[in-house]
């Protein structure tokens, strides 16, 4: 089994970053820690070093600012530099639009240059007779393309909170925390009725993506966007950390007229999670079992036959959009993108076991990380990708991982660190969020 470290070090972007997040749409929400004294403003800035087998030693610095301006909202930067990486993100999340009640603005970016990108994919070149695709459910690990370049992203969303259940009277819930627990009245979970419980959220995205490749003989270079449109059902207690309830989104993804023309692809999605309490104890906030389902298909997905028996797909979302697997969502013990068909089908259970016990609570120097609490983490998957929506070929080979996390809650939000073990290697990742 090969050996390797992966580290996301871009841990302070924000906890409404979207990317972060198994779903695109976030219920609207303020929190208030009863240790700030009822001020809804938070702040933190935290300086950072990761080092990687491919990246190299890096430092960097990040910060964050939640409930500057408008109490619901964030603003988040990061800057790395490493021997030949570098990057800059920055976003400003969940904007109230003219101080209306239901309407919200997200906009976030990534300029970076990454040394050895590595990309499970042939850059739409035909393969071979009786060849493999890159990036399907049988393809190896050694198929992918690597070099070093750029990778720039940018990420904006509108969402209107719906009227009803938990933001019937004002689009933004508030939470007020002890010890980093919820202790005000919870948001949903005690009924599934959208009417009654739980805060609805309709979602219209933009994104685009410019990611390029530099060999010593040439360069290749790909651009994309694409439009979503979601609809999220948060029907947990406390929508950053559930104990218990449920979570539903929907989605339709479309590739935009400003992106690769030579690529008409479209995408839908569903997930679904639920979570269940086990209650407290003598060393433990909180005991939860969370599990997780998502399932992905792409109806413009395409195999061309051509008259030397070679196959080219058509129509296809890039690799590392649509019916994906690997990375910190999803298969976290495989690469970024490790795996991309025409549907996709993935499974998890987490067991969350929040500590009472915090040693650095009375650290005087580190009191500025408003620590909480740490969560210990135990978690398995499965998924896999398919050539077609076929039930009994998405549950015939499937890919497993497991793994173990260390998670805590810092000024509201939550920060994860997680090691995965699969077949083809160990992954740690960090970042904001769980990852579902």
């Amino acid at each position: 089994m090969a050996n390797k470290l992966n580290v996301v070090a871009l841990l302070l972007l924000s906890g409404s970053m979207g990317l972060a997040h198994a779903d695109v749409s976030l219920v609207k929400s303020s929190v208030n820690r009863e240790e700030t004294l009822d001020k809804v403003q938070e702040n933190l800035i935290l300086p950072y070093f990761f080092s990687t087998e491919t990246m190299g030693f890096n430092l960097g610095v990040g910060g964050m600012l939640k409930g500057w301006h408008q109490d619901q909202m964030s603003i988040g930067a990061t800057a790395f530099k490493g021997d030949v990486s570098h990057g800059f993100w920055a976003g400003v999340f969940n904007y109230r639009i003219n101080n209306s009640e239901r309407w919200y603005l997200s906009a976030n970016g990534l300029f970076a240059y990454f040394p050895d990108q590595r990309a499970y994919t042939g850059a739409r070149q035909p393969v071979a007779p009786g060849g493999i695709t890159p990036g399907s459910n049988e393809s190896s690990n050694e198929q992918y393309l690597e070099a070093d370049g750029d990778s720039n992203w940018v990420d904006m969303k509108l969402e209107y909170a719906l009227p009803f259940g938990a933001t019937k009277d004002s689009g933004i819930i508030d939470y007020r925390l002890k010890n980093g627990m919820l202790v005000s009245e919870p948001s949903g979970g005690k009924e599934w009725n959208p009417l009654t419980s739980g805060a609805m959220v309709a979602t219209t995205r933009y994104f685009s993506r410019f990611q390029s490749f530099e060999f010593e003989s040439q360069q290749l270079s790909g651009d994309m966007s694409a439009v979503e449109f979601g609809l999220l059902y948060d029907n947990t207690d406390f929508a950053t950390n559930p104990s218990f309830g449920s979570r539903q989104y929907v989605s339709y993804t479309t590739s935009s007229p400003w992106g690769d023309e030579e690529y008409d692809w479209n995408l839908w999605q569903f997930s679904a999670s639920k979570f269940f309490s086990f209650g407290e104890t003598e060393y433990a906030h909180q005991r939860v079992l969370a599990v997780n389902f998502w399932t992905a298909y792409s109806p413009s997905w395409n195999v061309l036959n051509n008259a030397d028996g070679s196959t080219v797909i058509t129509d296809a979302a890039p690799y590392n959009e649509g019916a994906t697997l690997g990375g910190f969502k999803r298969m976290k013990g495989y690469d970024f993108y490790r795996f991309h068909d025409k549907a996709a089908i993935y499974t998890t259970a987490e067991y969350r076991h929040t500590l009472k016990y915090n040693p650095i609570e009375d650290v005087q120097w580190l009191k500025f990380l408003k620590l909480d609490w740490f969560q210990l983490v135990a978690f398995a998957e499965a998924g896999r990708v398919a050539p077609e929506y076929d039930i009994g070929t998405l549950t015939e080979d499937i890919k497993f991982d497991y793994g173990v996390g260390l998670r805590a809650m810092l000024a509201g939000l939550v920060v994860r660190t997680d090691l995965a073990v699969s077949d083809e290697g160990t992954n740690m990742w960090v970042m904001i969020d769980h990852p579902f």
